[in-house]
């Protein structure tokens, strides 16, 4: 019981950190509009998982990214894990007016895992690292950590008509300050903080829709986002 509270509390005060003093302040709203699924083969410990975002700097329009990602998820029957090799492919626009665009193909493994507080309180746990070919840079790779926290509202567990509310904090590490050519960046490469209200349709789909603050070392914006999330 000791152990649950001391990760309630490590949980609580990773969510309300976040980095300030972005160099730069985009006042206008942007939009993630995102689908995620994944699924089990049978009864098997083995299975897929992956997701579609359009990510916006406006609202509709100016294209700040396309995301496609997938992959090969493992659960092993005795330990509460979920690890995943996947690949994803990203198509990243440039703000404003201009239309040019950058490709990147990435491959990463990942690590999921979930800890109840209580019977409302639910906390995931991902840990990511990726591998990254980005056009026009050398081979890159960054780690990342995100902090889920589900709070159902109308229910005590989290099943089917429960209005829940969904926050998370991720945090982006640079593994190197080398890009190539004699380009640096930052070892912090960005930090996401997102406030959100749930809603799960039936077993298996739910819905969610909230705002992100993304900051990174030189901006800081703000994102509506609007997620599906479907297991079958």
């Amino acid at each position: 019981m000791k152990k649950n509270v001391y990760l309630l509390i490590i949980s609580i005060c990773l969510l309300v950190a976040k980095k300030g003093n972005a160099q730069l302040n985009e006042d206008q709203m942007g939009a993630w509009y995102m689908y995620f699924f994944n699924t089990t083969f049978n009864e098997s410990p083995w299975g897929v998982q992956g997701d579609v975002q359009f990510r916006n700097w406006n609202i509709a329009g100016d294209l700040e990214q396309l995301l496609l990602r997938g992959g090969i998820t493992y659960k092993p029957k005795k330990a509460d894990i979920k690890l995943t090799l996947g690949y994803g492919n990203i198509t990243t626009g440039s703000y404003g007016s201009d239309k040019s665009t950058s490709a990147e193909s990435r491959i990463y493994q990942e690590a999921l895992f979930s800890v109840q507080f209580g019977n409302r309180l639910y906390t995931n746990h991902r840990f990511r690292y990726e591998q990254r070919f980005v056009e026009g840079q050398d081979l890159r790779t960054r780690y990342r950590y995100n902090l889920f926290l589900n709070i159902a509202l109308n229910k005590a567990e989290m099943n089917k008509k429960t209005l829940y509310l969904a926050f998370y904090n991720e945090l982006f590490i640079n593994g190197q300050r080398s890009t190539g050519n004699g380009n640096t960046v930052e070892i912090f490469d960005r930090n996401r903080f997102y406030a959100g209200l749930g809603y799960i349709i039936k077993e298996g789909l739910k819905i969610q829709f909230g705002v992100m603050n993304q900051t990174t070392d030189n901006w800081s914006k703000n994102q509506l986002q609007l997620s599906f999330h479907q297991k079958f």
